[in-house]
């Protein structure tokens, strides 16, 4: 039989076949065996892909767990309604929920912030967005004094933009640090850089450290909320990269930020691998600010707990993407030590909670307030007054700092949604029970660190000097 000379990808592109993570072994084993062009076509049988998919005619149901209080709220809901329609339509979509704290996280088709969307043998890299692994950490620590640990959690964590400086950095751990080496989509030296510079980082928009004590016993509590900084945005757009080159084969006709990567490919395993590696990195994040915070003190924690509300959970061949809502069902989460946590705003207390799966909340409950409108429509809105003036009204009697000394009014309590309408709404859709409170004390934010950034400097300069 006639050999074949040596095939390069050109080759195999020729026949109709998209490069992929499979192109290396395929290539070394179509020469190392020697194949004829019979042969080599029969052998990348296995690497074809099935015929396109098209969007459902119609969205595939899902359980609304919201109503519009107010006027304002019913805008809101309808804005939710209609890019949550379009989602459904997706082809690999079998089931979804939209939580009390919904409000629209971008072009129409986008997921919901309060979205809970499960796909079929499919990871929508779109649907747990840049932001990998935002979650939330309780420790309990007692009797210590509110004023104290604020203070030493000030001293303990980092927010704003980038890493820590040299010298004040925390050490990764050698086996996790291997294990981004030993995945594609964590590898690169950008990449394993952010994992050591950021480790022990907040950033920036809600993220908060919050103390506050128990309402069941009295002790002190705090709770951080952050995600993966820099490696879970640095996932997410590799991840969008390959979703898309199979969107573009698998179902053009899906909006590009609903593009998915296929679970049974070697892009889908690394992929899901890479989102345990980071869910893992996320979680130190928050223990070494914790600990950190208990050094300064010289105290131990009586109990700790911890789960993520923007990722994506497997059971069996199902996906469920949580774009901010917080998973009940433990098999979700199978390091669960305790309850879930759901902050709703700086001036109300965490609540602690827990629940049953339902048919309408898929094993998930809210994730926090959400909010009515942008941030800069709030900020509008309050136009007539200063920053100062509304931070002193929605504040008062808590101690409230922002990292950056720069007060953000899009993050103070009337930028979110009504607290006591939320909770209501998880009573009435059996969204999780509340078990215990963390009554609120103080706040650390990011604050709004862009405020004196360089070039709004110049800006400034530039605008006096005329």
């Amino acid at each position: 039989m006639e050999k074949t000379t040596t095939i390069t990808g050109k080759e195999i592109r020729a026949l109709g076949f998209p490069p992929g993570a499979w192109y290396k072994e395929a290539i070394a084993h179509i020469n190392e065996n020697e194949l004829s062009q019979d042969e080599m076509e029969l052998y990348l049988e296995q690497f074809k892909l099935p015929p396109a998919l098209a969007l459902f005619e119609r969205p595939i149901g899902y359980a609304k767990n919201i109503v519009a209080e107010n006027v304002l709220e019913e805008e809101n809901v309808e804005k939710v309604t209609a890019t949550m329609n379009a989602v459904m339509r997706t082809p690999t979509v079998v089931a979804g929920a939209v939580m009390p704290d919904a409000c629209p996280a971008g072009p129409l088709g986008t997921i919901p912030v309060g979205g809970v969307v499960a796909a079929k043998n499919a990871i929508h890299p779109g649907m747990h967005s840049a932001d990998i692994c935002c979650s939330v950490m309780l420790t309990d620590f007692g009797n210590v004094k509110p004023s104290l640990l604020l203070d030493a959690a000030q001293s303990s964590t980092h927010f704003g933009p980038g890493g820590r400086p040299r010298g004040q950095q925390h050490k990764l751990p050698t086996d996790l640090r291997e294990r981004f080496e030993n995945n594609p989509f964590l590898s690169s030296q950008k990449m394993l850089s952010m994992a050591q510079e950021h480790l022990g980082t907040q950033g920036d928009g809600n993220h908060f450290l919050y103390i506050g004590t128990s309402a069941a016993t009295g002790n002190t509590m705090m709770v951080t909320h952050h995600g993966s900084r820099g490696p879970g945005a640095f996932l997410y757009s590799k991840g969008m990269q390959v979703a898309n080159k199979f969107r573009q084969h698998l179902s053009p006709e899906t909006l590009p930020q609903n593009a998915w990567i296929p679970f049974d490919t070697k892009e889908g395993e690394d992929y899901w691998e890479a989102l345990q590696i980071i869910r893992a990195w996320t979680k130190l994040n928050h223990e070494v600010i914790h600990e950190a915070t208990a050094s300064l003190l010289q105290v131990e924690k009586e109990n700790r707990f911890w789960n993520e509300h923007n990722f994506v959970f497997k059971d069996e061949d199902v996906f469920y993407h949580a774009k901010g809502a917080t998973p009940l069902d433990p098999k979700f989460m199978p390091d669960i030590t305790g309850p879930r946590l759901i902050p709703l705003n700086m001036a109300e207390p965490i609540l602690i909670v827990e629940g049953a799966t339902t048919k309408n909340n898929l094993g998930f409950a809210p994730h926090g307030a959400g909010r009515n409108m942008s941030r800069s429509q709030h900020k509008r809105n309050l136009a007539h007054k200063t920053d100062e003036d509304i931070f002193s009204e929605e504040t008062e009697g808590l101690d409230i700092r922002f990292y950056s000394n720069e007060i953000d009014i899009s993050e103070l309590p009337s930028a979110y949604k009504s607290a006591p309408n939320v909770r209501d709404q998880m009573e009435q859709f059996d969204l999780g029970y509340v078990v215990d409170e963390v009554l609120p004390y103080g706040c650390i934010m990011a604050g709004d660190w862009q405020k004196n950034a360089p070039w709004r400097k110049r800006r400034r300069e530039k605008r006096n000097r005329k």
